[in-house]
């Protein structure tokens, strides 16, 4: 233990005010009766702590005066005041002086909430300590390379409340603790697990609203890693990704401000915007990770390894939903959001796609939307559009090998496989969607949660040497304004 004199003395008030806040209430909790008990065994320790320091502190009093003692007259001694600083520990030195602070000394394990004072405060205060601490425990946390600690970063410090949620959540299953006993729990050795990490899997299990299941550590959350590494599905490198903390994410739209001409002096006209608030509700999805006994004893790192499966499964996924997600029970893909709208964009020739098309597309989208405009297409799609022109004339895209990064009319070409890719006539062919899709929200909700199942079984009841991971989280994705898109539709 670390901490000075006051700081301990500081620490143990801060306790007993919590023990005593705890005391008042009628009934405890769970979380209660558990907090009531680490705080009690932590001021026998921190006293313990304390009482070292004043006897080191006196003893050091003793050696001090004796020393004097034998080396001045007797004229020449000193007797101290009660209240000055003795010995040179400088246990009872003011922190405020001194550069190793109290928040400096809590901080060097950002993990540890029980330091945090929480009796006399906001919850706004408090939201605002977690924050900072999850933004250390960040910078701490085993098993992140710099690009996941950036992206943690940024989740917390754009997307956590003001209560601290996402920043707790990071604190619960961020720590050492949790990540020894999520990869023993990972590698079928729950019984290894010791008090320490079983108190740390209680205090995340604590967090969640659904019954079983442990969530994925912070530095393993597929919602990190994507956003870390990137997204195989091209929709989510121009679509607007936010983080939602509940089970709907609420925006705010406006429409257009309705300006005037006016004179000098003028009474000015009533041009408020018209707020709208756009939602987007989030879906579970879940997935199941099948391995070999033989295989997870010879994986140098089956941890990691799960971590980056259920990434790779969760984007495949939601690959197929922000297309044509039908949005009852799953996120509404693009393609769903504008169908029957006036964003439709219909073929100038019945069932033909000419490059006519592809003008008639763009041109119709409205000027403000188009300087940050992509298309998203199939990639059959865009090779029917190079084969448009081959002879060189006014028709002729890129030349093969010529558009890295493919771009079409000077806007990024993005593949969706789960588009139309050819056009089949006497039906709807919806060949392209060509907008600004930062009007296109994908609400992630970081915190997936899994089950270890130790044996499967077969057919027969009788286990097949293999074991695996059951995982489920949410999601959710719908375009907030139709107007900043336009879909070809072959018909």
């Amino acid at each position: 233990m670390e901490l000075s004199h006051s700081q301990a003395m500081i620490r143990l008030r801060d306790i007993q005010a919590e023990l005593e806040r705890l005391g008042d209430k009628a009934e405890l909790t769970a979380d209660d009766e558990q907090s009531f008990d680490e705080l009690t065994r932590e001021f026998a320790d921190v006293d313990d702590h304390r009482r070292q320091l004043e006897r080191a502190a006196a003893l050091e009093r003793v050696r001090s005066a004796t020393m004097a003692t034998e080396r001045r007259p007797p004229a020449m001694q000193v007797r101290s005041l009660p209240g000055m600083p003795h010995g040179s520990d400088g246990y009872d030195s003011d922190p405020i002086l001194h550069p190793d602070s109290v928040e400096d000394r809590r901080f060097r394990n950002p993990w540890d909430l029980g330091e945090m004072r929480t009796f006399d405060r906001s919850p706004e205060q408090v939201g605002q300590e977690l924050r900072a601490r999850a933004l250390s425990a960040v910078e701490k946390m085993a098993g992140a390379d710099d690009r996941i600690r950036a992206a943690s970063t940024d989740i917390i410090e754009r997307w956590d409340d003001k209560r601290g949620s996402i920043a707790r959540m990071c604190l619960a299953t961020s720590s050492p603790e949790y990540l020894r006993a999520w990869s023993k729990l990972a590698s079928g050795k729950g019984h290894m697990v010791t008090p320490d990490e079983q108190r740390a899997l209680e205090r995340a299990m604590s967090l969640t609203d659904s019954a079983g299941g442990y969530l994925v550590p912070f530095q393993l959350d597929p919602t990190v890693i994507i956003t870390a590494n990137g997204s195989i599905n091209q929709i989510r490198q121009v679509a607007r990704q936010v983080v939602a903390t509940g089970d709907v994410w609420n925006g705010v739209s406006a429409g257009a401000v309705s300006w005037r001409w006016a004179a000098e002096s003028s009474e000015a006209g009533d041009n408020a915007p018209t707020f709208a608030q756009p939602t987007v509700p989030v879906y579970k999805a879940d997935g199941f990770v099948p391995i070999s006994i033989e295989a997870m004893d010879d994986a140098d790192n089956a941890t990691m390894e799960v971590g980056r499966l259920l990434a790779f499964g969760k984007d495949t996924l939601e690959a197929a939903a922000f297309i044509a997600g039908t949005g009852t029970g799953q996120p509404t893909g693009i393609v769903t959001a504008l169908t029957g709208t006036s964003s439709i964009v219909t073929s100038t020739t019945t069932d033909t796609f000419a490059s006519g098309d592809v003008y008639k597309t763009d041109t119709a989208l409205p000027g403000r939307y188009r300087p940050n405009a992509a298309w998203l297409a199939n990639r059959g799609i865009y090779n029917a559009i190079r084969q448009f022109d081959s002879s060189g004339g006014t028709n002729l895209w890129e030349r093969i090998g010529a558009d890295v990064p493919p771009m079409l009319l000077g806007r990024k070409a993005l593949e969706a496989e789960d588009m139309d890719g050819t056009v089949n006539a006497t039906q709807d062919n919806y060949v392209a969607v060509y907008g600004d899709f930062d009007n296109y929200v994908i609400a992630d909700r970081v915190g997936m949660s899994i089950e270890f199942l130790p044996h499967l079984v077969g057919a027969n009841r009788r286990p097949t040497g293999q074991r695996g991971w059951y995982a489920w989280y949410r999601v959710g994705a719908d375009s907030v304004n139709d107007g900043a898109f336009r879909m070809l539709n072959v018909t």
